[in-house]
């Protein structure tokens, strides 16, 4: 029987991590059917969504705990594959924000959309120094299912008073993959 697993791990950043990591999961014949990393501060986060028999998930763990020893925070969650008649008929949308960089505005806008319920499917948020002036400016894209009655226009429109609080621009865009 094949089980799913999620992988969290996080630690000082250092050359050849992901290639460990997925070499533990490829000897115990694991496939990693997902994952993001990430350089964060001067940590490294890594999450991977793999797929093993049953039989081995007790070696991964073992092998993935070794890693906890050198001093790496590591997680393995057992999950399931997402169920894909959940959202029939939503529609994906891609939301960008951007502005001047201040507290709150990854939680004003993740609130607006859940009042709204919509489903968040990826959040990437980042911060860069503008070219001329060095003012942190603040991005962030989604990728959001909405039901089939809300359009882009309609969702713009709901998430825009957010954004003008905010004082920052937001988009909200068809998403085609």
């Amino acid at each position: 029987m094949i089980k799913n697993l999620v992988i969290s791990l996080i630690g000082h950043d250092r050359v050849g991590l992901v290639e460990r990591l997925t070499k533990l999961v490829v000897d115990i014949k694991g496939n990693i059917e997902a994952s993001r990393m990430a350089h964060l501060g001067g940590e490294f986060a890594i999450l991977m969504f793999i797929s093993l028999d049953s039989g081995r998930v007790e070696s991964l763990e073992n092998k993935v705990g070794e890693l906890s020893k050198e001093g790496f925070k590591v997680i393995v969650s057992e999950t399931k594959q997402s169920d894909p008649s959940q959202y029939t008929g939503w529609l994906p949308y891609r939301v960008e924000v951007n502005g001047a960089d201040h507290e709150g505005i990854i939680h004003t806008i993740a609130g607006r959309i859940a009042r709204l319920g919509i489903n968040i499917e990826s959040m990437d948020t980042n911060t860069v120094k503008a070219p001329i002036s060095g003012t942190p400016l603040f991005m962030l894209t989604a990728i959001i299912f909405a039901p089939p009655d809300q359009s882009h226009h309609d969702l713009f429109n709901q998430l825009k008073p957010a954004a003008d609080e905010l004082n920052v621009d937001i988009d909200v865009l068809p998403y085609r993959g």
